[in-house]
Order: C-alpha cells, then structure tokens, then sequence
C-alpha cells in the first residue's frame, strides 16, 4: 500500500521543540511519510527566540511545488509563516496544487511570547489562507485576535468559534489550554453545525514547547491517513497529552514534548 504523505510548511526551530521538527516527529511516529517547506529559520531554545531569518516567498512556494508534482500530499499543515508576502505566496500554492486537507495553526507568537508572525500579516492571514483550510487550530490569544474579543469562558469560547468559522475554514479548533479555571484542558471542535468539546486532564508542567505544532501536526497526519475530522482531532488531543504527560525535562525554560513515548502507533493505544 502506498505510504500517506503529509507536508508541513513552518520554520525551522533550532531546539527541536517545534516548528518543523517537531511536525517530522509526529508525522513519522503517525507512520506518515513527512516533507517540508520552510518558511523561516529561527535561532530558538526552550528559553526563547533570539533570531529568525525569513526565507522568500518564492523559495518557500517552490517547495511546496515541488513535493506536490513529485511525491503528492496527502495532507498538509502551516505553522509559523511569518509575514504577509509568504502567506500569500503559500496560499497560491495551495490552491495551485490542490491541496485540500489543510490545517491551519495560525502562529503568532512563540510559548516564550516572542512573535513569529508580523501584526500586518494577520489581515492577509484572514483573508487569503483561513478560507482555503479545512480546519484551523488557534489558541485563546491568537483566537482573540482573529475573533476580535476577549475570552475568558467556555461561553466564549463558543462565540469565538462562531466567529472564526464564518472567516471561510470548514471547522475551526479554539484551544482552551490559556483558559484560568478548572484542572482539565479542554478544546472546543466547530464545524459550523455542532459544537464537540474536548477534554484532558491539565498537566502541571513547564514543559509544553510545541504543543501547538504537535497537535496541529497530528491532525493532518490523521487526515492523510484517511480519517474523519472528529477522528484525526480526537486522537490528536490524545496523543499530545500524553506526549506532554511524558515530557523529558529538557531544558531551563518550557522543555519540548515527548513525540516518541510509546513503541505502538497512535491509533492502537486503548
């Protein structure tokens, strides 16, 4: 059988928490065979980003065209992109390719707070790429800012939802890792129809670097596997907990993930 294939079009962190690297470990852990286009480099450890280096536009396209008309994707996945002209340019590609399972982490700002997308950009985000994915995965700040209010509910949470499905994806993600009340984490699933809470247990930790990236990189690699939203998304939240449960420590600020905690893919836990 032909082996599911899945790109992911991010920047490169140099610590290996996130970004690319952390998409390569949880496409390959999916048994997904992963390829990337990288939009920027970043000098980055768990402590902070302390450099970054946007590629061109064009560079950063012509990866994406290349896998596609070669090796083919399944299903593929944008992370950190930067400024507006690469959004630009990765949307083109998208469409250009047809690539029609796209998850849509839309990074702002790095766990240490430093941005990784340029305010200007945010508009060009909106208008261009969310309407092209078929799911997009923000978190409470960066739902804030593509809902345009504050949330601080789960009542919010679903407003924000509403908000952000009707911007153009088919479904949207609102993480509810940020939200201060209660001892789960629990995200909410909205595909313009239902509302589908759900729900983790809150792992005390400071180890949480590329969880963002992870989940969003695990549902694209559900999606090229073949499987439902509501699937790919649930074993997603899974998967992460556990990943974060298993943390290796590493690092003196927030430590990565543990991606390889298990010697039995995803989907066979029970």
């Amino acid at each position: 059988m032909r082996m599911p294939t899945a790109l992911t079009i991010a920047g490169s962190d140099s610590g290996g928490g996130a970004g690319i690297q952390a998409d390569l470990k949880t496409f390959t852990v999916y048994g997904v065979y992963g390829m990337t286009a990288i939009t920027a480099i970043t000098v980055q450890n768990t402590e902070g980003v302390f450099g970054v280096v946007e590629l061109p536009p064009d560079v950063v396209a012509a990866q994406i065209d290349v896998v596609a008309r070669d090796i083919g994707v399944d299903a593929a996945k944008t992370g950190m992109l930067a400024n507006a002209d690469i959004i630009q340019a990765v949307a083109e590609a998208v469409r250009r390719n047809s690539i029609e399972r796209l998850v849509v982490d839309p990074v702002m700002r790095a766990k240490s707070g430093d941005p990784l997308l340029r305010p200007e950009a945010e508009q060009v985000l909106i208008r261009h790429l969310l309407p092209l994915a078929r799911v997009v995965t923000p978190n409470l700040p960066e739902a804030e800012r593509l809902a345009g209010f504050p949330i601080r509910t789960r009542s919010d949470m679903e407003r924000a939802a509403r908000v952000i499905q009707a911007l153009g994806p088919q479904a949207v993600i609102v993480k509810g890792g940020h939200l201060e009340e209660g001892t789960t984490a629990d995200d909410l699933l909205y595909d313009g129809e239902a509302f589908v809470w759900l729900t983790a247990p809150r792992v005390a930790t400071r180890h949480t670097h590329g969880t963002g990236c992870t989940f969003s990189a695990a549902i694209a690699a559900g999606l090229a596997r073949g499987w439902d939203l509501r699937t790919a998304v649930e074993k997603a939240k899974t998967f992460v907990t556990r990943s974060i449960e298993r943390a290796p420590g590493l690092g003196r600020g927030h430590g990565p993930l543990h991606h390889m905690w298990s010697d039995r893919l995803p989907w066979d836990e029970t």
